[in-house]
This record gives C-alpha cells, structure tokens and sequence, in this order.
C-alpha cells in the first residue's frame, strides 16, 4: 500500500506548525502583562501581543496565540481579576495567533471571528475553537461599562482581519497589517500591499484614537500610524516607478534606500525584503510582466 499524501492545506498547516514549533523551542516565552490605559491591558508572549479588556460583569480577550500562553494568561487573570472570562476574540485566522482558542472556550467564553476568519479555520481545519459569533462588516460587543467595537475594513492580511476599538479607553487594536516602531515583516507573506494601505487610511478616518497597540512590536499613537502609512506609500511608490523605469528587483533594492524611516526597527534587515514582497506583488497579482509599457528589467 503507497503512503497517503495530505492535501495541500494541511501539508501547508504542518508546515506552519513545525516552523512554530522550532521557533519556540529556540526561543522560550517570555510572558507579560501591562496596563495600556484604564481597564485596557496588553499581554505579550515572546514577539507577540493581544489586548484584553477588564469589566464589571467579566473580561473580553483577544488572540490566545499558542496554547502554552493562553492557560497562562487564563490563570494571570483569575488571579488577579477574579472575573470569568466572556469572550474570546480572533483578530484574523492566521494559526500564530489563534491556536490556544478551546482554552478560554472551555473556560466558557464565547468565540467570535469574521465570518471570512471563521470560513477559513473551519476549512482548513484549524485546530483551535470555532466561532460562536461571525460578522460581515461591524460588531460591538457590550460588557458591564465597556465594549469593544470590531469592523472589518477588507483584504489586508490573511482572512477577516479587523480593527478592534476599546470603549471608553479608547484603545485601537490591529493585529498585523499595522507596526509601529518596526518594518513590516519581511517578504510580506499573507500580506496584500493595496489592501494594507486602504485599510490603514480607513483606521485614520475613524474618530480619533488615544492608543494604538498592535499583534507586533510598539505601542503607539496615530501619529505613528499616520508615519506608518507614509512608510506604506513611499515604498509601494518607490518599487512601482522602478519597475516602470525597467529596473531588476536587485537594482531597486539597491537604489531605493527610503532613509527617512531609517529609525524603525528591522530597517537595514528587512527592507530588501520588503522592496520583494512589492515587487512580487505588482508581478503577479497586478501582472507587470505582462504589460507593454514596462521595459523588461536586465538579466
């Protein structure tokens, strides 16, 4: 008898799961909780964060991340709070944020995703809790004085990525598609440039925020973000009017230094590799290759 073969999905997820693996064991979690403002509060496991929410009638959280942090930061809170645990939010469906789920559903949260989030971990299987709650466009969820309002503002990273807005603090929480105080990850795998410029021009649309905490890195204001769309522009610019000019991806990685936003963190690493995830981009989803007014680049 032949060895059966796993269909592409699920070679893709252990794939994922071997990386994640072999990252965490490289690295040990380092766990943390700190107060963002009012009853809003970050906790960070390794380079990751999610938001969590403390009210009078019991708490919301966001991102479980692994399951290793989410019984840790399950027992941080009955510790410190004594308050059950309501919901359970998922800012997209991507598996390094949202594995961990079944342990506050268990705990007797209630899921809730974007029906584009939830669509996608159902179908490939992702071995986390499932949705109780999906939602197209907008949601608000009210506990005892507070709410978190969830909008979706389309494709940007992954699948039903949303903005969450913490009330009253007034806490803005994306996962992904915004970094502040850092490059953008590397190639931009699962990133759609187009989306993640519209995206942010929406979140700076919205009634003013006092905080921004994002999935990665700093936490922020909207000017950050504000700086953070300017870094967007000029590199989707910057790769785009090479191509028009016949340049190779190596000759605009060469040239176009973007030296204004030297200060952000991963700069000199990861720039290069963001110039490619654009450039691969404009070639095959905006199909460069195939348009007469672009010269072809030098071999």
């Amino acid at each position: 008898m032949g060895q059966k073969r796993l269909p592409v999905p699920f070679l893709w997820l252990a794939v994922a799961m071997l990386a994640w693996s072999c990252w965490a064991k490289a690295e040990p979690q380092k766990y943390a909780i700190e107060n963002v403002k009012d009853n809003v509060y970050r906790f960070t496991a390794g380079h990751y964060h999610s938001v969590f929410m403390v009210t009078s009638d019991g708490i919301i959280v966001t991102d479980p991340i692994t399951p290793a942090a989410a019984q840790y930061l399950k027992q941080a809170l009955a510790q410190r709070f004594q308050k059950p645990i309501k919901y359970l939010v998922y800012s997209h469906n991507h598996a390094d944020h949202t594995l961990g789920g079944e342990v506050f559903a268990q705990a007797g949260a209630t899921v809730v995703a974007h029906e584009l989030a939830a669509e996608d971990m159902a179908w490939t299987k992702l071995p986390t809790a499932p949705a109780d709650i999906t939602f197209t466009q907008e949601l608000t969820l009210k506990l005892g004085d507070s709410s978190v309002e969830l909008q979706y503002h389309g494709v940007n990273n992954g699948r039903g990525s949303v903005s969450m807005r913490f009330l009253p603090a007034n806490v803005m929480h994306v996962v992904d598609w915004i970094v502040v105080g850092r490059m953008p990850y590397k190639n931009l795998m699962g990133y759609d440039i187009h989306g993640m410029i519209r995206s942010t021009e929406a979140i700076l649309a919205l009634p003013d925020f006092e905080v921004f905490v994002g999935g990665h890195a700093d936490i922020g204001n909207k000017q950050d973000v504000a700086s953070y769309l300017d870094y967007l522009k000029a590199l989707y610019a910057g790769v785009r009017d090479g191509m028009l000019q016949g340049q190779s991806l190596a000759q605009i990685q060469s040239s176009l230094t973007l030296s204004e936003f030297d200060h952000l963190k991963m700069y000199r690493q990861w720039l290069p590799l963001n110039i490619e995830g654009v450039y691969n981009t404009l070639m095959n989803t905006s199909y460069f290759g195939f348009r007469s007014d672009v010269p072809e680049p030098p071999e």
